[in-house]
């Protein structure tokens, strides 16, 4: 079975394309870039080919590039995250014996600068349609997530018990192992309500290693950072009192135990968390946003298509982005 190359790279799909060799230098049109025996073919000719199939990308991909430019001159801030993605995306091809080459042709890059130059380019991209976002975000929006999300820091002692996993587990064997994992952490809970000490029920008890020889102490966290059961559980204990039923999450079954909080920070050191929050969830929710935002963008530039076989094509591929997210 031949393997197939998975599109998993997320940077835009811009095409840089070199060559070498003797190059038409535009007049009027008429010039020949190529010709048959009894037929030659001008430069107006393949402009009006390749504008009906091509020219709507190839041209708004030169205006986008334009304004990101213009919007983020410098690339210093992007270089680095460039290279990260380069390096995993690499890694990530040639554990599938890929040769790296072949992957740069199929996405339509020379070399890995070119990869790194798109990279850039998509992230600053991304930037923009943020800040553009955040603009539009009104004073309600940001005092209703403050109210709603915005926490203090919490410092917590856990226990995990995970469930017993095996290769090739049934359905059944599955449930047996989690509730099997539910009654040992109960049982742990029985050692501490008759009074066993913390530190010797986290040393018999607890499946969390990174933790486990530190008294079970986690690093402060705050709404966002762990998972919603395990936030919560937190939220409803007073400090020095821990959970008297196990709290279940992905990773098995804790027991925390409250150590301090924090107060929540005021509404003015938490107004850039409240934006970038607000933003990120305005994004993930609405799958054309991004693509609408944008649009407002080019036309903040003025954007305007003078060939109207492009313009149409245009429009045509808006819509067509629109019906398909």
């Amino acid at each position: 079975m031949k393997k197939k190359i998975l599109p998993i790279i997320t940077i835009c799909g811009i095409l840089f394309v070199t060559g070498c060799g003797t190059k038409v230098k535009l007049k009027d049109g008429k010039e020949v870039v190529a010709s048959l025996k009894n037929k030659e073919f001008t430069a107006e000719e393949l402009f009006d080919e390749l504008k009906e199939k091509y020219g709507s990308i190839a041209l708004t991909n030169m205006v986008d590039s334009y304004i990101i430019r213009t919007e983020i001159p410098d690339d210093k801030d992007y270089e680095e995250s460039a290279k990260a993605e380069l390096s995993s995306t690499k890694s990530y091809y040639e554990q599938y014996n890929y040769s790296w080459d072949t992957v740069l042709n199929y996405y339509g890059f020379s070399n890995d600068d070119d990869f790194i130059k798109a990279s850039i380019e998509g992230n600053k991209k991304n930037d923009i349609i943020k800040k553009y976002v955040k603009e539009k975000i009104t004073d309600d929006e940001i005092n209703e997530y403050y109210e709603k999300e915005i926490y203090g820091d919490y410092t917590v002692k856990h226990i995990l018990v995970k469930p017993e996993t095996k290769s090739e587990m049934s359905d059944d064997e599955k449930k047996e192992a989690n509730e099997n994992a539910k009654k040992r952490a109960e049982e742990a809970i029985e050692k501490l309500n008759d009074g066993t000490s913390w530190s010797d029920v986290v040393k018999e008890y607890s499946d969390d290693e990174q933790t486990k020889e530190k008294d079970g102490d986690l690093p402060s966290f705050t709404n966002g950072d762990y998972v919603d059961s395990f936030f919560e559980a937190t939220l409803n204990l007073e400090d020095g009192n821990y959970t008297k039923e196990p709290v279940e999450s992905t990773y098995g079954y804790h027991i925390i135990y409250r150590v301090s909080a924090t107060e929540k920070p005021s509404l003015e050191k938490a107004k850039d968390t409240c934006l970038e929050k607000i933003t990120e969830n305005k994004l993930k929710n609405d799958a054309n946003l991004a693509t609408n935002t944008w649009i407002e963008v080019r036309e903040k530039y003025e954007f305007d298509i003078a060939d109207s076989t492009i313009k149409d094509n245009y429009k045509k591929s808006l819509n067509t982005n629109q019906e398909e997210s």
